[in-house]
This record gives structure tokens, C-alpha cells and sequence, in this order.
């Protein structure tokens, strides 16, 4: 028999109070917040994953090309008679070359191929340029800082030249893996052609070796591999800035050397004695 009036029984208010127990404070904002925790978690993992995949993509197409042990510690001169070492081209990448000054033709085409690269890249990465072009001389007796900074104007503005004694200039091709033919005595007013390897190599801003490219890889192939790699770097978004090696050491304070007095240079000739 059923009870008079509208209210409900005892048995279905405790339904209702058990409901609203199991339920808890959730409410329409409860449930906003919990949907946008959600997306925002969401975001950060595929975020992270995106990287650490871009990340595994730039390391698996260096590992392709070997990994070999090229590059390392170097203390040089350059052009403008500024000390200059592996650290200086750190942040940036770098594309490496060693040759001589007085050579007739190969080091002029690959350093203009080199140039080539170099503004290429720019434009393409929005007007910045990210890799410092380096021209290493493996002729020490005869590419003085003087002759260094005639030559490399002939070629990029932004390219570091850099020269030094015999063992240091050998320390340097020995960290790159570089054969030269020069002999520690040569005469700097001989008129003789130095052997050498004709490579120049793409670092990356870690310092660490990425690709060679030979005298048979025109400008157009170096490029589209140098670009890749590039692309690699940026989409893992690791850090990186701009190229600007030849001007940051002129204008960072430190001395400039005096190639006359360095450690491992013969001393001058003690005066005649008048008889």
C-alpha cells in the first residue's frame, strides 16, 4: 500500500545518497579541468617523442656515414693573427678545408664550391648563415698570417683562414686525418707543391664529424647533403647559432699573436759582431 504525497521513500533516498558518494565532487568544472589536464599531458608526450625520434633520425644518418674518429683539439693563428681552436667553431657548423695557398687550382675551386655551400644554406635558412667555412693551410713555411689574409679575401667573407707553426699545423691534419707532403724544413722562398688530401669535411656544432665530401661531389650534391643534415639538426631542435667564428675572435679581447716569437719558431739570428 503506498504512502500519500509527492516525496520520495526512505530506500530511494539512500540510492540517491550513495550515488552522489560513489560520484564525488565531480562537477561540469571538474570535468573541464580534467579534459584540458589531459590534452595538455597528451601534447607534452608527443612533443617529447617528436624530438626524441627527430634526435634519433639526425644521430642514425650520421651513423650511416661511419662515425670515424675526424676532428679534435687544435690550437692555431688566423688570418688576422687571433689565436683560434676547436672551441672557437662550437654552436655552429663548420665546413673544413686544408690546402695551400700556392696552389694553382684544386684548393681555389673546392673553397669557391665551399662558398657556394656556404651562401646557399643561407638562403635557404632564412637569410642566417650557420656554418663557418675554414680554410686550414698545410704549408706553414710559406702561408704566413700575411699571405693567409690575402688569400681567403679572394674567397667567402665569413671564412676563417688559419695557419701556424710545423707541429702545430700537423697536430691539426693529424686530428682531421689529413696527409700532407710538406717537409718540417722546407725552404719558405722554394718554389715546390705540397700533396694533400682533397676533402673537406662537415662538422657539426657539437664539434663532432658528420661527412666528407671529395672533389668529384659538385656544389649542387654537397649542398642537398649538407642542407639534409641541417634540416636533421634544426628538427630535433637542438641548439645551434649563428656563424661568426672570423669576426667573434677579433672582437672578444684576446691578444693577437706574435708568429715571431711562438714556442717552436726558430730564433732569429744573433746580430754580427763588429770586428
Amino acid at each position: 500500500m503506498s504512502s500519500g504525497g509527492g516525496g520520495n521513500s526512505p530506500s530511494s533516498d539512500r540510492e540517491a545518497a550513495k550515488t552522489r558518494a560513489a560520484v564525488g565532487p565531480f562537477n561540469l568544472r571538474a570535468g573541464l579541468l580534467f579534459l584540458a589536464t589531459g590534452a595538455g599531458l597528451l601534447y607534452y608526450f608527443q612533443r617529447e617523442k617528436a624530438q626524441v625520434q627527430a634526435r634519433r633520425a639526425a644521430d642514425t644518418a650520421q651513423a650511416k656515414v661511419g662515425r670515424p674518429r675526424i676532428g679534435g683539439p687544435f690550437s692555431l693563428v688566423t688570418s688576422t693573427s687571433h689565436p683560434f681552436t676547436h672551441d672557437d667553431l662550437l654552436g655552429s657548423f663548420s665546413l673544413i678545408y686544408f690546402g695551400f695557398t700556392n696552389c694553382p687550382d684544386i684548393c681555389p675551386e673546392e673553397l669557391d664550391k665551399m662558398g657556394e655551400v656556404v651562401d646557399r644554406m643561407a638562403n635557404h635558412f632564412g637569410g642566417k648563415n650557420y656554418i663557418n667555412p675554414v680554410f686550414v693551410s698545410c704549408d706553414p713555411a710559406r702561408d704566413t698570417v700575411e699571405a693567409l689574409a690575402r688569400y681567403v679575401d679572394d674567397f667567402h667573407p665569413s671564412m676563417v683562414g688559419l695557419t701556424g707553426s710545423f707541429d702545430e699545423v700537423k697536430r691539426a691534419c693529424k686530428a682531421y686525418r689529413v696527409y700532407f707532403s710538406t717537409p718540417p724544413d722546407a725552404d719558405p722562398n722554394g718554389d715546390y707543391l705540397v700533396d694533400h688530401s682533397i676533402f673537406f669535411y662537415l662538422m657539426d656544432p657539437e664539434g663532432k664529424f658528420v661527412d666528407a665530401f671529395g672533389r668529384s661531389v659538385d656544389a649542387q650534391e654537397t649542398g642537398d647533403k649538407v642542407q639534409a643534415y641541417m634540416k636533421q639538426w634544426f628538427d630535433a631542435g637542438l641548439d645551434i647559432r649563428e656563424a661568426d667564428a672570423r669576426l667573434r675572435v677579433q672582437r672578444d679581447g684576446r691578444p693577437k699573436v706574435d708568429q715571431a716569437h711562438k714556442p717552436d719558431a726558430p730564433p732569429p739570428a744573433a746580430p754580427a759582431k763588429a770586428a
